[in-house]
C-alpha cells in the first residue's frame, strides 16, 4: 500500500508586532508544538498610529525568528483569511491573555469563518507569567525610560528605546 502524503498544517499567526513581545514569542513556540510551520504575519493595515513603519516591525521580527526554520515572517495587507489561503495557512492561531480578549476575538473568528470557511482559528491561552503584557503597554512604560527587559526580545530592546529617543530628540514625545 502506498502510504499517503502528510498535510503539513500551517498556522497564521497575525498582529501589528509594535513592538514584538515575549509573550508573541512564547505563543509561536507553543504554536510549533501543535503545528507544521507558523507563519508570523505582520500586518500593515492597523488601524492603529505605531511607533514602527511596517517595514522596521517586519525586519525585527525576521531577527527575532531568525534561527527558527519552521517560522516564517512576512508582511501583509487586506483581509487576513485571504492572506492565509493564499499561504496555504489552514488554521489562524490567535493568543488570549483574559476574558476581555476574548470577545473581539470570538468576533472576529466568526467573520474569518464565514469568509472562509476552510481555514479554523485556534485560540491558545497566553502563558501565566506575559499575560498582563502586551505593546501598548511595553510602548507606555519606554517612552518614559521604564525597564521593559525580559518582557521584549533582547534584540530588539536597543531598537524600542532609540526609536524612543529619537522622538523626543524631534520633540515629538513629551
Amino acid at each position: 500500500m502506498e502510504e499517503e502524503k502528510k498535510r503539513e498544517v500551517i498556522a497564521v499567526y497575525p498582529g501589528t508586532f509594535d513592538p514584538l513581545t515575549n509573550g508573541h514569542v512564547s505563543l509561536v513556540k507553543r504554536g510549533l508544538t501543535i503545528f507544521d510551520k507558523v507563519v508570523v504575519a505582520v500586518a500593515q493595515d492597523t488601524g492603529k498610529n505605531s511607533l514602527f513603519s511596517f517595514d522596521e516591525r517586519v525586519e525585527m521580527a525576521r531577527e527575532v525568528f531568525a534561527d527558527s526554520p519552521r517560522v516564517m515572517v512576512e508582511g501583509f495587507s487586506g483581509l487576513l483569511v485571504n492572506y492565509a489561503l493564499k499561504r496555504g495557512a489552514s488554521v489562524i492561531l490567535r493568543g488570549l491573555r483574559a476574558v476581555s480578549d476574548f470577545e473581539y476575538e470570538f468576533q472576529m473568528a466568526l467573520m474569518n469563518r464565514h469568509l472562509a470557511r476552510p481555514v479554523q482559528t485556534v485560540f491558545l491561552m497566553t502563558d501565566y507569567k506575559w499575560m498582563y503584557i502586551s505593546s501598548s503597554i511595553i510602548r507606555s512604560v519606554a517612552s518614559l525610560d521604564g525597564n521593559v527587559q525580559g518582557l521584549i526580545p533582547n534584540l530588539i530592546m536597543p531598537r524600542v528605546y532609540a526609536k524612543f529617543a529619537e522622538l523626543k530628540e524631534r520633540g515629538e514625545l513629551d
